[in-house]
């Protein structure tokens, strides 16, 4: 008899799945991380599955990069560098500007496009990519929101804030235990027609946040973007960050993200 076939063993089998990603950003304690060891040793099931997550982890990290076109590149370095700089300042003026050039291109790739909030659009997309390939991207299924929120309780360090419990456009499929950035969230699978739409709840405090808002999720300011084909919406609600992702339309994100924020 194998130990996932006991009582005991499918709770240690569960136990170790909560912990799959934890243990392979380095985040168990050595106590924890022996026990996940020995557990795989002897568990051919959750191996299997952690070494899925191994691989998939590895593919999230090889994302493309942006390279900005040479023309464009010329055309700013030409617009950022004085044609003629006062003689008093000319030779600051010469050391200085391919810096500055640089500078600005920076701030125009980055800061401009996405600000501070990138980390978190990466976040959000390797996460919802993770429930469309994982095995079992839903630990409790759906009965309506009251049997899914209260599942959370004792398994998250904050109560998930969530009201809505689907409907015949955005049926709620179910839920489960993520990691958002360094913390542990409330994963909501949603469904869409043939489209999947993951909604992670978590703390919010200490992330970096987008430096403006250009959308509204009810009342609430949020951020959108579009990363590798996902469109992504970010807000806050009092302590609590949410990140919505989907390949649906931005205006049917945006009627779920609304529908998600009406409590």
């Amino acid at each position: 008899m194998t130990r996932t076939e006991t009582p005991e063993g499918r709770s240690d089998c569960k136990a170790i799945r909560e912990q799959l990603l934890e243990a392979i950003r380095g985040r168990l304690s050595e106590p924890e991380r022996q026990r996940f060891a020995e557990h795989l040793q002897g568990c051919a099931q959750c191996s299997k599955l952690h070494e899925r997550e191994l691989l998939l982890d590895r593919a999230l990290g090889q994302r493309p990069k942006f390279s900005l076109p040479d023309s464009l590149r010329d055309q700013l370095r030409a617009e950022l560098t004085p044609a003629k700089p006062k003689p008093r300042f000319g030779r600051w003026v010469a050391v200085l500007a391919p810096s500055l050039a640089a500078a600005a291109l920076l701030v125009l790739l980055v800061g401009g496009r996405l600000g501070h909030a990138q980390p978190l659009v990466d976040e959000a997309v390797n996460d919802h990519l993770r429930v469309l390939y994982a095995e079992h991207p839903i630990e409790i299924e759906s009965g309506g929101i009251h049997q899914v929120k209260p599942w959370f309780a004792g398994r998250l360090d904050f109560a998930p804030v969530l009201s809505f419990s689907g409907d015949d456009e955005f049926p709620l499929e179910g839920g489960a235990i993520g990691l958002f950035v360094d913390r542990k969230a409330a994963t909501f699978v949603f469904k869409h027609r043939l489209h999947t739409a993951s909604l992670f709840v978590f703390r919010s405090e200490g992330l970096g946040w987008p430096l403006r808002n250009d959308v509204s999720v009810g009342a609430l300011p949020a951020s959108s973007t579009a990363s590798r084909g996902f469109n992504v919406l970010l807000w806050r609600d009092g302590d609590l960050g949410y990140a919505l992702v989907s390949d649906v339309d931005r205006s049917e994100l945006a009627r779920l993200a609304a529908k998600v924020a009406a409590h």
